[in-house]
């Protein structure tokens, strides 16, 4: 699926007016908002009680006015290096698994994840028919309070996944270190982004604010909105998998697991396969911006608990308390 921002794309009169009176409201709404300097050393605004940079930020607003869902639509949501690209495959292999017979072979195979399922703030405001309707895969960061009011108000199905705060932040930063660098843009010190992530600062941060706002909505509405946690799915993700295609309304069938197909679908989603095919260790994703972005950027470790080999005991334990002190009285406890 081809990214949706060319700059030479064809508007007719009327579209092209109402485009240039959302930049002007955008604007207008931009210079009153709070800013910080954040992670990526770029302005990040607040807005509606969560920080974007301003990149996002113009997109969110967009769809908060103008995205209206198919009834049939599946939100993946997520802060960002929480495991979106690997729910993207598994929940994309999944619903696509009955498209594929004799010699057709997925789509993961040739196409990273972010190019099979669309962010609905990027690529779908800048073009909502930028996406395969027969797909219903939608992918967001947007938090939950801040989605439009044509999602929460629909029968359209969530699906969230989060992780520990520890990983979360080594993996931002990560990947934001290696996207500065691809811009020969001297990142920040560790230390310094996790002063910034510690008081909330992060794109879609809150952290904590954006796992809550899922949570409790899945507490209230637990037939529309799957909550799960990277742990639990990297521990038992056979279970998983059929958890998602029973949520998404497409089950397997007993031939189906029978006939390993439950397995198949792990092993081509897996971070081994996935980080090892061509186009996800040198293609490109975003190449009609100045900058593209390398897709192996999207591809550390994947690995649990591998912030302790980054941060201090010190350092886990700060943040460990904050989200134990954030997420108090909401019974969620994050695994740790």
């Amino acid at each position: 699926m081809e990214s949706s921002l060319p700059s030479t794309q064809i508007l007719d009169s009327g579209e092209s007016a109402e485009r240039k009176n959302e930049a002007k409201n955008y604007n207008e709404v931009m210079s009153t908002l709070p800013k910080v300097k954040g992670l990526n050393g770029c302005d990040y605004y607040l807005y509606q009680c969560f920080w974007y940079d301003p990149s996002f930020l113009e997109g969110i607003m967009s769809v908060q006015e103008r995205f209206n869902p198919q009834s049939t639509d599946i939100f993946l949501a997520s802060f960002p290096k929480t495991g979106t690209t690997w729910l993207k495959a598994l929940t994309f292999a999944i619903c696509t698994r009955s498209r594929l017979s004799g010699s057709t072979t997925s789509s993961l195979l040739s196409k990273m994840p972010h190019d099979c399922v669309p962010f609905m703030e990027y690529d779908l405001a800048q073009n909502p028919s930028n996406r395969d309707l027969a797909i219903p895969l939608v992918s967001t960061h947007v938090p939950y309070t801040c989605l439009p009011k044509s999602i929460i108000s629909s029968c359209c199905k969530i699906i969230y996944i989060c992780r520990d705060a520890k990983d979360v932040f080594v993996s931002l930063w990560y990947f934001l270190a290696r996207l500065q660098m691809s811009e020969n843009v001297e990142p920040l010190l560790l230390e310094e982004a996790f002063e910034l992530f510690c008081n909330g600062i992060a794109n879609f941060g809150p952290y904590w604010n954006h796992v809550l706002g899922y949570w409790r909505a899945s507490l209230e509405f637990p037939e529309k909105i799957l909550f799960l946690t990277y742990e639990e799915m990297k521990k038992d993700t056979a279970a998983h998998v059929k958890k998602l295609a029973e949520f998404m309304g497409c089950s397997f069938t007993l031939e189906e697991e029978e006939e390993g197909e439950v397995q198949k679908i792990i092993g081509m989603c897996s971070f081994e396969k996935l980080s090892n095919l061509e186009v996800n260790k040198n293609g490109k994703c975003l190449l009609d911006i100045s900058i593209p972005i390398p897709n192996s950027i999207y591809f550390r470790k994947g690995e649990i608990g591998d912030w302790a080999n980054h941060l201090t005991p010190e350092m886990g334990a700060r943040l460990d308390d904050i989200m134990e002190r954030k997420l108090k009285g909401s019974g969620l406890k994050l695994p740790r």
